[in-house]
């Protein structure tokens, strides 16, 4: 039996969309959805913070 691909899916769930960093840069929105939260103003710029002074490693935080 074959692994299903995008092409055979009808949606994409939130967290098949994020980035780890490990395809591509992390960006503030991915920190932020990675929490589990909603991409606020607010939230997007202390995310924006986090990668600054941790870098890439602010996702492992909330990603095993």
């Amino acid at each position: 039996m074959s692994d299903p691909d995008e092409r055979t899916w009808a949606f994409k769930t939130a967290d098949s969309s994020l980035h780890t960093g490990a395809e591509s840069t992390v960006d503030p929105e991915d920190l932020v959805m990675a929490s589990g939260r909603d991409c606020t103003p607010e939230l997007i710029e202390k995310a924006r913070k986090d990668l600054e002074e941790h870098g890439a490693a602010a996702v492992e935080r909330y990603l095993p």
